[in-house]
């Protein structure tokens, strides 16, 4: 092989990764892109959630210091 096939050889080669590593960060910010997403969702849900137990009525049963005592005491 004589240097100018050489060089076209080693550019190409580049010209190859550079494509791999173009197409690799793409699906990298897709799946960055979904993750975040799914965040944002999860955090309104989350917060929803808490609304919802923040706003939950206390059981009906009285607390142990408030029920009189069995008859057999």
């Amino acid at each position: 092989m004589n240097e100018i096939q050489q060089q076209q050889s080693r550019l190409d080669e580049l010209e190859m990764k550079l494509a791999f590593q173009e197409q690799t960060i793409d699906e990298l910010n897709d799946a960055l892109t979904k993750q975040q997403f799914m965040i944002d969702r999860m955090e309104v849900q989350l917060k929803f959630m808490v609304g919802k137990v923040k706003g939950m009525q206390t059981s009906n049963m009285a607390s142990e210091s408030e029920e009189t005592p069995p008859p057999h005491y």
